[in-house]
């Protein structure tokens, strides 16, 4: 066989391996929701298979069929949206200091690749608006639909909202911040499905009463039967983070025992498999 021959073939070759991982990553998905109504979402995007908080994770991601990919919104000097989690560059880019001392042209410089750089040598800081536009196609293609967890970091509920309104996200999608945040995003949308932390049960009343919420984010290590009880009886849904050594097997279970409505994980692939026998 002539060589372009054969580099034809291991061309094809590459595309139906790759679409058969799509295939079987969505599968996945469709059994799992199909058996279970534990949602998930990728913590930062986490993929596993990208750096956090990028366009290449959250495609990944999406590829899994998360129910929510979660995301850090920080407001850059010139007031542009940008999905960050630190509030300095150090940790996740080849960049330093805060964020908010950079314009966007500025931020677009630099690369949110580290610990990456062989993979993905040139992956950037994205844009609120450009995880919106992503995210927007890819359900438009799809029957399940993915939507937003978004972490307020630092941004004004106006701008955040008109972004999230224009890619028609906004309905669907969860806004995570603190109590001042979600008060102000409430007179800004009383529809918006906002989300306090719930760190003791004490606190519910006056945080209803105030924010309205449409869930809460509970501490793991305060979760119990009679909690998640209280809460739902007040027709409001519980979400919890299992994070860093608590993203485990075990504690997956616990979540589905309990009656807890979502769970925030850094492994997707994990808990499906769990859950499926896998």
């Amino acid at each position: 066989m002539k060589k372009n021959n054969w580099l034809m073939v291991l061309a094809l070759a590459s595309i139906m391996s790759c679409q058969r991982s799509k295939s079987l990553n969505q599968i996945e998905a469709w059994n799992y929701k199909s058996q279970h109504k534990l949602k998930i979402s990728a913590h930062r995007g986490n993929s596993g298979l990208a750096p956090e908080n990028t366009l290449a994770t959250f495609r990944k991601t999406l590829d899994m069929g998360v129910d929510f990919i979660e995301i850090d919104v920080r407001t850059s000097k010139d007031n542009q949206l940008v999905i960050l989690h630190d509030g300095t560059l150090n940790r996740t880019t080849n960049g330093s200091g805060p964020i908010s001392n950079l314009t966007l042209a500025e931020i677009k410089q630099l690369k949110a690749n580290k610990g990456w750089e062989a993979q993905y040598p040139d992956e950037r800081i994205p844009t609120l608006e450009e995880t919106l536009q992503l995210m927007a196609h890819w359900n438009k293609q799809k029957n399940t639909k993915t939507y937003i967890y978004v972490d307020c970091k630092q941004v004004e509920p106006k701008p955040l909202l008109k972004l999230m309104k224009q890619y028609h996200l906004d309905k669907e999608s969860i806004y995570y911040g603190n109590d001042d945040f979600l008060d102000k995003l409430k007179t800004e949308d009383p529809l918006s499905k906002r989300m306090p932390s719930l760190n003791k049960a004490d606190e519910m009343e006056t945080k209803i009463k105030r924010l309205a919420p449409y869930a809460f984010d509970v501490n793991w290590l305060r979760m119990n039967a009679q909690l998640v009880k209280d809460i739902h009886e007040k027709n409001i849904r519980v979400y919890t983070d299992v994070l860093g050594p608590l993203d485990q097997a075990s504690n997956y279970k616990k979540a589905k025992e309990l009656g807890v409505d979502l769970i925030q994980t850094d492994h997707v692939k994990s808990v499906y498999r769990y859950f499926l026998g896998n």
